[in-house]
C-alpha cells in the first residue's frame, strides 16, 4: 500500500512538471484547495439529491411493540431551524468574529472555515444516506402511521396499513437511525470544540480550568440537542449515541485534516497551505508525531521553579546531567 502511495505520488510530481495546460492543470490542483471545494459541490448536490429523492427503507412493524408507541410530538423542543443557528450558523459566526478580532492571516482563517463547512456537510450526508439505508422505525411511528382500524396487533405489517397523508410525516417515521439533530450538533459545535482546544493549548500541563470549560462548552451544548431527541421521542438512546459518535468522528476528522493534534507544541497553527509547498502526508504524519512526543520537553513546569522562574524540562535534564 505504501508503495502504491508513492507511486501515485511520483506520477502526479511527473505530471505537475510537465509543460502546457495539463502540467499548470497538475499544479493548481496541488497547490490549492480545489479538490476540497470540488468535494464541497459534489456533497451539496448528493445531499440534495438524498433529501429530496430517496426514500427510506420501510421495515416492517407491529402494532402491538411497545418501543414505537410513543406519542408524537407535533413541537420540537429542537426544531431544524434552531438546530441549524445553533450548530451551523453560530459556530461559523464565532469563527468569523475570532478572524475579525485577532487577524489570524488568510490561510489560517481559510482552512478553519473550510474545515468547519466539510464537517457539517459530510456529516449531514452521510447521516441522510445511513437514515435512509437502515430504514429503522422512529418511536413514534405507530402515532404518524395512524394504523387502519382492523389492523391485526400480533403479526408483521407494512407501511400500507397507514392512513396518514402527509407523506414526510409518515416516511419520515423510518428514518430513526441515526439521529441527524445529534451527528449534525456533534459536527459543529464538535468541530468549534477542537478548534478552541487548539487555540488555547488546553492539553498543554497545568492549563487553567476556565479555557477547558470554553472548549468543552460547545459539546454540553451538543450533548442537551441530543438528549432532546429522546425527550420529543424521535430516538432512542442508541440512535442518539451513533449519530453523536459519527458527529464528532467527522469534526475531528476534518479538523485534523488542517490542523496538527491538541497535544502537539504547535496545535494552534494549521499545517502549511499548499501552495508553499506542504510536505507528503507521511512527512506530515511523522512530524506531528515528533511534535507530540516533543510537547512534554517543550513546556514549563510550574511545579519546578526558582526564584518564581518556570524550568524547562530540557534545563532539568542538563542540570541532572552535571550532577
Amino acid at each position: 500500500m505504501a508503495r502504491s502511495g508513492s507511486t501515485s505520488a511520483r506520477h502526479s510530481s511527473e505530471l505537475a512538471n510537465k509543460p502546457g495546460i495539463l502540467g499548470a492543470i497538475a499544479r493548481f490542483w496541488q497547490r490549492s484547495y480545489a479538490a476540497d471545494y470540488l468535494g464541497i459541490i459534489l456533497l451539496l448536490v448528493a445531499s440534495a439529491l438524498v433529501q429530496f429523492f430517496l426514500e427510506p427503507f420501510h421495515r416492517m412493524f407491529s402494532l402491538d411493540d411497545l418501543a414505537i408507541k410513543f406519542p408524537h410530538a407535533a413541537v420540537e423542543r429542537v426544531p431544524v431551524s434552531y438546530l441549524l443557528f445553533v450548530a451551523g450558523a453560530l459556530p461559523l459566526i464565532i469563527i468569523i468574529v475570532w478572524v475579525v478580532l485577532f487577524r489570524p492571516g488568510l490561510h489560517k482563517s481559510h482552512v478553519t472555515i473550510l474545515g468547519f463547512l466539510i464537517s457539517i456537510l459530510l456529516t449531514s450526508f452521510l447521516t441522510d444516506v445511513v437514515k435512509n439505508s437502515v430504514g429503522r422505525p422512529r418511536p413514534d411511528l405507530i402515532s404518524r402511521c395512524k394504523p387502519e382500524k382492523g389492523t391485526p396487533e400480533h403479526t408483521l405489517v407494512t407501511f400500507e396499513i397507514c392512513t396518514e397523508t402527509d407523506h414526510h410525516v409518515l416516511h419520515d417515521g423510518w428514518r430513526s437511525f441515526p439521529s441527524g439533530h445529534s451527528s449534525f450538533a456533534f459536527s459543529g459545535l464538535g468541530y468549534l470544540a477542537l478548534f478552541f482546544g487548539g487555540q488555547m493549548h488546553v492539553l498543554r500541563p497545568r492549563t487553567d480550568l476556565a479555557r477547558v470549560l470554553i472548549a468543552l462548552a460547545p459539546l454540553l451544548v451538543a450533548t442537551l440537542i441530543a438528549i432532546s431527541r429522546c425527550e420529543d421521542y424521535r430516538h432512542d438512546v442508541y440512535d442518539v449515541t451513533i449519530g453523536s459518535l459519527l458527529g464528532m468522528f467527522v469534526a475531528w476528522f476534518s479538523y485534523r485534516r488542517y490542523y496538527p493534534s491538541l497535544q502537539s507544541i504547535q496545535c494552534d497553527q494549521p499545517f502549511p497551505s499548499r501552495s508553499a509547498g506542504i510536505p507528503s502526508a507521511s512527512l506530515s504524519k511523522h512530524r506531528d508525531e515528533e511534535e507530540r512526543i516533543g510537547s512534554a520537553r517543550e513546556f514549563a513546569i510550574e511545579d519546578l521553579e526558582d526564584d518564581g522562574e518556570a524550568v524547562p524540562l530540557t534545563e532539568l535534564g542538563r542540570e541532572n546531567g552535571r550532577g
